[in-house]
């Protein structure tokens, strides 16, 4: 049957498959068709596709039915996913089991399933982890053309953040130079890399640090990603005036590293900061922290961008300021 589909060639498919994901444009009823060295992903709205994809009629299957977790509850469960992990948040012991067991028996490409055993803590920011069916904490997960392989019970990754992460990578030339403060297993250094930026990406958690270099590796770009396990309060003076973009994704308490962060910045950097503030006054604190840091040092502070990631908490919102920096 001839449906409206975003037509991409082949090797670009998975991503853009992710990010049609992401927006909620999939059309799940029909299949993803390849022929001619193109892919065909079905839409369900293409007067909302992104500008830039190229949306055809064509003529797609339609999808085989698939067993869900929810087919087979009376409750349909909550989840995420998370590579081959499917990640559950249960209070009841009993309810965790049945939810697991739904998942496992489902169609769902999953080895494993976990569920939440207490809140992010500690300078790391992990969290403790019940295995309710597979093995372990390890996974790939694949967000816009990216691999990223860890361990949930050792670095922090938070799936949910996948479209702020791209709207950030977006904005990355080729040549650029970017120093991520807080850099993890690389969702942002990464792709940065991958669009022809030189990354410096630091951390306090020496496994992330691995990940970090095992990811680049992976992603072949190895050769433009230098991982640095460290305080970045100490890493900053080595990369004084260096850096054309900064990533300070560190909500809650970004605002005690802007020294650090004007340490690194060049005389053009931009800026983008993260923050958890209430609803009443989201982007003021962060923007006059950035302020009180940067414009003693000698620069004009430009915010480009006020953008809302999230929800955090009730009246709580995680939000990004994009700030430009010039000497």
């Amino acid at each position: 049957m001839e449906v409206p589909c975003v037509r991409v060639p082949r090797e670009e498919g998975e991503a853009t498959r992710q990010e049609l994901a992401d927006l909620g444009l999939l059309a799940d009823a029909w299949e993803l068709t390849v022929e001619d060295g193109w892919l065909y992903v079905p839409v369900s709205d293409p007067d909302a596709v992104p500008d830039g994809y190229d949306v055809v009629s064509h003529d797609v299957p339609e999808r085989d039915t698939q067993t869900t977790p929810a087919d087979l509850l009376d409750d349909p469960p909550s989840y995420e996913r998370l590579g081959d992990v499917a990640i559950v948040d249960e209070d009841d012991p009993d309810r965790a089991r049945e939810v697991a067991d739904a998942i496992v028996a489902s169609d769902l490409p999953v080895e494993t399933v976990l569920d939440r055993s207490s809140k992010v803590k500690g300078e790391h920011r992990v969290r403790d982890w019940e295995v309710l069916a597979g093995h372990g904490t390890e996974t790939v997960h694949r967000e816009y053309g990216c691999e990223y392989a860890l361990d949930l019970a050792e670095v922090y990754f938070s799936p949910r953040l996948s479209t702020e992460r791209h709207r950030v990578a977006e904005q990355v030339t080729a040549g650029e130079r970017a120093f991520d403060m807080f850099a993890g297993v690389g969702p942002f250094a990464i792709p940065f890399a991958k669009r022809g930026a030189t990354v410096v990406g630091v951390d306090l958690n020496e496994r992330a640090v691995e990940y970090l270099r095992e990811n680049a590796e992976r992603n072949g770009v190895a050769d433009r990603v230098t991982a640095i396990a460290g305080d970045v309060r100490d890493v900053a003076p080595e990369y004084a005036d260096w850096a054309d973009r900064i990533v300070m994704n560190l909500p809650h308490s970004a605002d005690e590293f802007l020294d650090s962060a004007v340490t690194v910045a060049g005389d053009d950097c931009v800026l983008h900061y993260y923050d958890i503030q209430h609803e009443d006054d989201r982007f003021g604190p962060g923007e006059r922290a950035i302020r009180d840091a940067a414009e003693p040092a000698g620069y004009d502070v430009a915010v480009e961008t006020r953008h809302t990631v999230r929800s955090y908490a009730p009246h709580e919102y995680n939000v990004c300021l994009d700030v430009r920096l010039t000497r």
